[in-house]
């Protein structure tokens, strides 16, 4: 999926959008709510908050607090969080994925993106003012114009990273205000009985057969890092929820679209703790744990709500903890004293299931196997229905989930499906709802992103389909797209290369004529875990690339108000074979989806492109062929050998570009040329 992506809603791409113009002009039409007048107008799903207001300022009164922020996560700085942590929605009314809540006794404010500027008017009331702008700075400067000198501004500690939090904190400071530390969320003690409840639903440990190591394995493989470690650890805290599923193959259900539960682990050099609810764990799980021993392999499970104060008694010892500082909240790190801690970036759990080993290559392979079966079977079922008038965008996607949820292993979707026609493909974070949609035409684009979560992997495919006459910018700029993907995939490139050094190869074929996308390029993936897994992927603040990172390759192109195209497939990193020695590497593809000939310009591609794309369509057919055909999807079957015929040119091909975009990634690099 397009990276930086929140599991977005569509309020943003609602048609009626477009009948006020072109989307760019969103930040100067009027809000679509008149507080002006009495009573105020305000469209039906505006949400009252008057109550809810009321009782937090009367809690900000008892705290002696003149501001309080409500930002849109959860202690576990996930992507994806769970009704239970929802606060944010909850207080305002606006249920967008992204956004910051300010409350002060007298005003209250959200910040959001511009893909939420329609549904948070559509869906807050006049207590609460829009700011079209995003992150720390705008907030710090209303608030500055709104609190006095002195004031004291409230967080819930637990929802913030390291780096907002001192990013606040610095910014009030010089300003002489100062930000607060209240350890009670002060949302929840007026929630109360309205609150979800916490997720009670079973903890399970996977079967063997879908993991890559046992958990004693992962753990022996930690602690050997903390003693190889220069300033000797002894113990590494874990906060992101991917972190401890991965490290003990424990799945669960409290995060939409991520098989996680909500955890800590303190793991020592002689102990291994794991806050989670004990209660969710059978007796044959907690067996598997060994939580009925005390020795350096037995799990002991306390309770969730006893993490700060397990912590804060280790960290009165002689000890040492590391701790990956992009997911640990601010609320546990005060509790440390600076000289005993270790941070890193990321933490060793982090980036050690970063990389698969070979099992867990096997089985992500497989995972894209049947993922293929569904999107291939949906496709042809789309080629058959759309010329009847009968497929909308959320529809589409219905069928989609219920041809995945025929595969073996399937346990849910990985992220919400985008199924977008026409100008909504322009949006590259656009979701269909049931109440607002676009009917699929034969003759406009579509655009599908979509992926499965199953207990051999998680899978992540973008294909851009045309089945009537595209026009010919149309043809080429998906063409480019596709000349992006193939030359990122087939690159050759050093090991330890960051992803950012090698992400201008899936840019160049659109610079070249003057275009762009506005997104990442690639995202890390997980096993059965995140489909957006830290720290692979092609952006300044991953790691760099390894033999065994999974990362999606996803340029794309996007006409405001017209199409989008993205072509996404999920890759593994694989020493290349090179005519010299040295240890290089490149992508092996393992998405198995064929890509829309009808939208392909033979003619921009070079030799060597055409080339890997024939070979690409080949190992198609030999992995999914005999997969449809074992399971008589005859009609399926003839769809795929019709669309991975061999490709042949029509006219001269183009000159090829990677030796032109491999001067200049050798020069970003610093090396001779």
């Amino acid at each position: 999926m397009a990276w930086a992506r929140w599991g977005s809603h569509p309020w943003l791409v609602l048609l009626c959008v477009y009948a006020w113009g072109h989307p760019k002009s969103l930040d100067q039409r009027e809000d679509v709510r008149n507080c002006s007048i009495s009573p105020p107008y305000l469209p039906v799903t505006a949400v009252n908050t008057t109550a809810q207001l009321t009782a937090l300022r009367q809690q900000m009164y008892i705290h002696n607090l003149s501001a309080y922020i409500v930002p849109d996560t959860d202690a576990h700085m996930s992507e994806y969080i769970g009704e239970y942590d929802q606060r944010r929605a909850w207080i305002t009314g606006f249920t967008g994925s992204a956004g910051v809540a300010v409350v002060t006794m007298g005003k209250a404010s959200l910040w959001t993106d511009s893909r939420y500027w329609t549904q948070a008017e559509r869906q807050m009331d006049c207590n609460w003012e829009l700011h079209k702008e995003v992150g720390t700075t705008p907030i710090v400067t209303w608030l500055l114009t709104e609190i006095p000198v002195g004031a004291r501004v409230g967080v819930d500690p637990f929802l913030f990273s390291i780096n907002s939090w001192e990013s606040y904190a610095k910014a009030l400071q010089v300003s002489d205000r100062e930000l607060l530390s209240i350890p009670v969320n002060l949302v929840d003690l007026v929630w109360g009985s309205e609150r979800p409840p916490v997720p009670s639903e079973p903890i399970y440990a996977l079967q063997e057969a879908f993991t890559g190591s046992t958990w004693q394995e992962k753990v022996a493989g930690i602690r050997s890092q903390m003693q190889k470690h220069l300033e000797a650890p002894t113990a590494v805290l874990l906060s992101a929820l991917d972190e401890t599923a991965w490290l003990f193959n424990l799945r669960g259900s409290d995060i939409p679209y991520n098989p996680f539960f909500y955890s800590y682990t303190l793991l020592t050099d002689s102990s291994i703790r794991l806050f989670a609810n004990k209660s969710r764990f059978s007796s044959e799980t907690l067996q598997y744990l060994n939580s009925g021993c005390t020795g350096p392999l037995c799990v002991q499970v306390e309770d969730y709500s006893q993490v700060s104060g397990s912590v804060q008694a280790y960290a009165s010892g002689d000890v040492k903890i590391w701790i990956g500082t992009s997911y640990t909240s601010y609320g546990l790190y005060e509790l440390i004293p600076k000289e005993k801690l270790i941070e890193d970036t990321y933490s060793p759990v982090m980036v050690t299931k970063a990389v698969k080993n070979s099992k867990e290559q096997t089985l992500l392979r497989a995972s894209h196997v049947r993922d293929a079966v569904a999107v291939i079977r949906y496709l042809v079922w789309l080629e058959k229905n759309v010329p009847q008038g009968t497929v909308d965008e959320f529809s589409g996607a219905e069928q989609l989930e219920k041809f995945r949820g025929e595969e073996e292993f399937f346990s849910g979707s990985s992220f919400e499906t985008i199924s977008a026609s026409g100008l909504n493909a322009a949006l590259a974070h656009y979701s269909p709802t049931r109440e607002l949609h676009r009917k699929l035409s034969s003759d406009e684009i579509y655009l599908l992103d979509s992926g499965g979560q199953y207990w051999d992997g998680t899978t992540d495919v973008t294909r851009t389909v045309h089945w009537g006459t595209p026009s010919a910018f149309q043809k080429e700029a998906y063409t480019r797209v596709l000349i992006g993907n193939i030359d990122l995939s087939r690159l050759v490139f050093p090991a330890a290369t960051s992803g950012r050094m090698v992400e201008a190869f899936a840019r160049k074929a659109l610079w070249d004529v003057g275009l762009n996308y506005g997104h990442g390029t690639g995202h890390g993936i997980g096993n059965f875990l995140c489909v957006h897994e830290w720290p692979v992927g092609f952006q300044s603040s991953n790691i760099a690339m390894a033999k065994g990172m999974f990362t999606s390759i996803e340029p794309g192109y996007y006409l405001d108000g017209e199409f989008g195209i993205r072509l996404e497939d999920v890759a593994l990193v694989v020493e290349a074979k090179t005519k010299y020695p040295g240890t290089y590497l490149t992508f092996e593809v393992v998405s198995l989806v064929p890509y829309d000939r009808n939208l392909i310009d033979v003619s921009l591609l070079s030799s060597e492109q055409l080339q890997y794309l024939n070979r690409y369509y080949q190992i198609i057919r030999e992995k999914v062929g005999p997969e449809l055909q074992r399971r008589q999807l005859q009609e399926e079957f003839s769809w795929l050998q019709r669309h991975t015929e061999p490709l042949t040119a029509r006219a001269g091909p183009t000159t090829s570009l990677a030796p032109l975009v491999t001067v200049s990634a050798l020069a970003i690099l610093g090396w001779s040329v």
